[in-house]
């Protein structure tokens, strides 16, 4: 499979990459951060937020080139709603944040030079993450851990597509990439790299998360977004093509060359078969998850077992949303 982001994101800027407002009637709009562009990586997302606005929910969605910046876009009031991993932010910041949606799970390969034929080898060795606290970073401090190896220098290249253009070029020799982009590289430089061991839970990625105070003044259209979220993810498990057929239906990623659009159906066959995508049934055995995978990574200070559930979420939304659907 090609990177679909590797066409999508090189335009990138140190900071705000560019926004846009899929606009209707309602007289204020829902400001939503997200850390990344629109691209069919986030497809899914801009879908269930497209078919909130068939039913008033009116949104303006500004995109960040790292996560940092939209979770700061949230920390100052900017943003109503972000898409990030907020743990450590919450537990930290004692900021009024509540998580309301798990979007994507952690689904990430560690690739590295043949010469690191084993964890073992990279002991001292240097590696490159996504972004610091992110979902790599934990991936990379959880294994070190528990393979009993400290890693040498640590860099910081945003996108999968851009750290396996890196390796391409000589320039890394071991990173964590996503499933699209571990395909690509095994297939174009297979003969100089390799898939090390990775772990086998699989913690939240990317979460929807609010402002207390915008839950608290807006529910009904908290739990439209976090209805209309449920409904597509049971529906793109059940077939991921959906996707393609609302993206058509709606013109949406309608600036993208055909070679692009044409990656969002397998691209979300295999996402969903892998698990990066699944519909948020139990959200307490997600965050218990969670709570463990991010305190062994040192993003969250524990016991993991001393964490509480409502001080990280607001479940309130995902009820009404089961109630809604049923099932």
């Amino acid at each position: 499979m090609k990177p679909i982001s590797l066409l999508l994101k090189g335009a990138a800027s140190a900071a705000m990459l560019f926004a846009f407002t899929m606009a209707a009637d309602a007289a204020e709009k829902v400001r939503i951060a997200l850390g990344d562009v629109v691209s069919v990586e986030t497809l899914a997302f801009a879908v269930a937020m497209e078919r909130a606005k068939d039913r008033g929910v009116d949104y303006e969605i500004t995109s960040f080139a790292k996560e940092e910046l939209s979770i700061q876009s949230m920390i100052n009031g900017q943003s109503d709603i972000g898409v990030g991993p907020p743990y450590s932010v919450i537990q930290k910041s004692k900021l009024p944040l509540k998580n309301i949606y798990q979007m994507s799970r952690l689904v990430f390969f560690p690739v590295a030079s043949v010469e690191y034929k084993t964890w073992k080898d990279m002991d001292g060795q240097p590696i490159t993450f996504h972004a610091r606290g992110t979902g790599t970073e934990a991936i990379g401090n959880i294994i070190a851990k528990r393979e009993g190896i400290e890693f040498g220098d640590r860099s910081y290249v945003p996108g999968s597509e851009n750290r396996i253009i890196a390796m391409m070029n000589g320039q890394i020799k071991a990173t964590i990439v996503d499933l699209a982009n571990k395909n690509l590289l095994m297939s174009k430089a297979g003969d100089r790299f390799h898939v090390l061991p990775s772990l086998d839970e699989a913690a939240s990625d990317e979460l929807v998360f609010a402002s207390e105070g915008w839950l608290k003044d807006n529910r009904e259209q908290a739990n439209i977004i976090v209805e209309e979220l449920h409904k597509l993810w049971r529906e793109m498990k059940a077939d991921p093509g959906v996707i393609e057929a609302e993206r058509a239906k709606r013109n949406l990623l309608s600036d993208q060359p055909k070679e692009v659009l044409d990656e969002v159906v397998p691209f979300y066959a295999e996402a969903v078969k892998e698990g990066v995508f699944a519909p948020l049934e139990d959200p307490a055995a997600v965050a218990k998850v969670d709570f463990s995978f991010y305190t062994e990574a040192g993003q969250l200070e524990g016991p993991a077992d001393s964490l509480k559930v409502e001080d990280f979420w607001d479940l309130g939304p995902l009820d009404a949303a089961k109630k809604a659907l049923g099932g």
